[in-house]
């Protein structure tokens, strides 16, 4: 019998994903990161090939290395080609494999069918889940999430047998994951936490008594040395991909005490997301100055609940491992590490709301202590929360339809776009506004504090996108007063420079980026653009390639040597590089060139 509920299951949970997400066809690709990495992108049109395979392997291409991720986007245009509709479509398959595989595991490992029906539905139709899902870029979440959890599958097997071979089919399933994005490097930690609970391997080791309790201890920890092996290197890969591209803070740009504090807030503003899903949007911009009434409140909540989850380890041992599964892997994502310019995201809870999915699915039903009471009542309620989730989730996909709705949404909720920009033409007067509103902080905050060097460095950017140059010049000069040393206000300073024509005072600055760290891959290409200024070509060459040979795959570069290699009349090296750009996506110097009868 159970295995007939098993299947109905499995169908009910694929077609409540496709009823929720199943709009997501008719949505086009979206200005954000599609273009380099599926329609811009002139290698993954080209199919799978030898030569493209190795690419996929060797490149840090958008600051990832992620081979099975870019070979899952070339059998997509192969299969599809500029219909996005299939490209969304296969993102949405992995997603309902993934959840699967999660309800699977649930069952076989707790024998508690509707707790983990109902968490792998939580799950599955939150609108949390839209960006993974409705994002073709984002194809390297629901990859790896596909693989992620199928070794987590794979280890309930092997916890039950201690099989070698389903051992190294969960070890293999971890590495395609890694391979797809490294998002679960805390695979790990998450498979201790599972021997606590549900399988319950922890327990026998502390039960067992002294010489048998180390042998069995041991073991449990002996057999993670693999998997975090394998966290460290692709740790250290993903780490080294993105400082290369320039993508992650500096701790002078982004102080360890400011991403503390975000850290903080964010832990608790994704369980606000998780119970009240609204105003969900591509991009929530950081707050530089979080009130500390916020950060107080926010680690009071987190406090409050891990002291009461340890009080409750022993009689309700779900919490423990669904809450620190939670905390714990939010930690590659949560911004110590900061990447890009977001303060958190939604794809980043895809992983960690299983914990909360299960504290739900297994605490839920322990409030309710009359039985008859509880089958009258949870199902009912049960089904009202996923029938309210899918409609949510319905129309969260509908924003990811084009550019105009996405951007539009966003500019509704934050009025901005993933760089901090206001979101199109359309919402220039918007973007003033925000522009002038965050001026108005950072007057504040240089108020209370004149030696306060990030809320000049700040300022200066708000004023150079309202055009006010003058004014962003005259505030970068204030932080190197204040911050010499300070690499990326030469590097700004030097860019507004170039851009009004000042080529001289551009160099000086990008020449002072590099003699503080030689490896600024932009400040060796931005001095080349600054020596093609004055018309240097030589000159301009050596810095582009000083770039290139820094990040092999940097585009703007390539692009830029083509400029500069057409310009000298080294038109076969031009055309080379011209080629070499469009192949990472970047195809205007080309396109040129062959309109006036060159590179063809």
């Amino acid at each position: 019998m159970k295995k007939k509920y098993l299947y109905i299951i499995v169908l009910l949970l694929t077609v409540a994903c496709l009823a929720a997400f199943g709009r997501i066809a008719g949505n086009h690709f979206v200005n954000l990161d599609d273009p380099g990495y599926i329609t811009k992108n002139y290698i993954i049109q080209n199919g799978i090939t030898l030569q493209n395979i190795k690419w996929a392997f060797t490149t840090t291409y958008l600051a990832f290395w992620h081979p099975l991720t870019w070979l899952s986007h070339m059998l997509d245009w192969t299969l599809f080609g500029s219909n996005a509709g299939g490209h969304h479509l296969m993102s949405l398959l992995f997603h309902i494999g993934t959840v699967i595989f999660l309800f699977l595991f649930l069952f076989k490992t707790t024998n508690n069918f509707w707790p983990a029906a109902f968490a792998a539905a939580f799950f599955a139709l939150h609108p949390l889940r839209v960006e993974s899902v409705a994002w073709a870029s984002e194809r390297k979440d629901v990859l790896s999430m596909f693989f992620g959890i199928a070794s987590i599958y794979a280890y309930a097997f092997y916890a039950e047998s201690s099989k070698l071979s389903k051992y190294f089919l969960c070890l293999i399933l971890f590495i395609l994951s890694l391979m797809s994005k490294p998002m679960l490097v805390t695979l790990p930690c998450i498979l201790l936490l599972l021997d606590y609970w549900p399988l319950g391997r922890l327990q026998k080791a502390l039960n067992t008594p002294a010489p048998g309790k180390l042998h069995i201890a041991g073991k449990l920890i002996w057999e993670k040395i693999p998997f975090m092996i394998l966290t460290v290197f692709f740790s250290v890969l993903a780490f080294e991909a993105e400082k290369k591209a320039g993508a992650i803070s500096t701790t002078e740009g982004l102080p360890l005490v400011v991403r503390g504090t975000n850290a903080i807030v964010s832990y608790v503003a994704y369980l606000q997301k998780t119970f009240w899903p609204f105003d969900l949007t591509v991009f929530y911009p950081y707050d530089f100055f979080i009130p500390l009434w916020q950060v107080i409140i926010s680690g009071i909540i987190l406090v409050s609940i891990t002291g009461a989850v340890l009080y409750s380890v022993r009689t309700l041992p779900f919490l423990f491992t669904g809450w620190f599964w939670y905390l714990g892997t939010l930690v590659p994502v949560i911004g110590l590490v900061q990447v890009g310019k977001h303060a958190l995201a939604d794809r980043y809870t895809y992983l960690p709301s299983i914990g909360i999915a299960v504290i739900l699915a297994w605490g839920i039903p322990l409030l309710l202590k009359n039985e008859i009471v509880r089958k009258k009542v949870l199902c009912p309620a049960a089904m009202a929360v996923l029938l309210v989730l899918s409609v949510l989730t319905w129309n969260q996909c509908g924003y990811w339809k084009s550019n105009v709705t996405l951007f539009n949404h966003a500019a509704k909720v934050t009025g901005k776009d993933s760089e901090g920009h206001p979101i199109g033409a359309a919402f220039t007067e918007l973007g003033q506004y925000q522009y002038q509103k965050e001026i108005s902080e950072y007057n504040k905050a240089i108020r209370m504090n004149p030696d306060n060097h990030l809320a000049y460095f700040s300022r200066a950017i708000a004023y150079a996108r309202l055009g006010q140059y003058h004014n962003a010049i005259r505030d970068y000069n204030a932080v190197i007063r204040l911050k010499p040393d300070y690499v990326e206000v030469y590097n700004n300073r030097g860019n507004i420079y170039g851009q009004h024509g000042q080529y001289q005072l551009a160099i000086e600055d990008f020449t002072k980026v590099i003699e503080i760290n030689p490896h600024h891959v932009r400040a060796h290409n931005n001095r080349g653009l600054a020596y093609s200024g004055l018309g240097l070509y030589e000159k301009a060459l050596e810095n582009f390639n000083k770039a290139i040979g820094l990040q092999p795959d940097y585009v703007n570069a390539y692009n830029n040597r083509a400029d500069a290699h057409m310009k000298l009349g080294n038109i076969s090296a031009g055309c080379a590089d011209a080629k070499k750009a469009c192949g990472l996506g970047m195809c205007a110097t080309l396109q040129l060139a062959q309109t006036n009868g060159l590179c063809l």
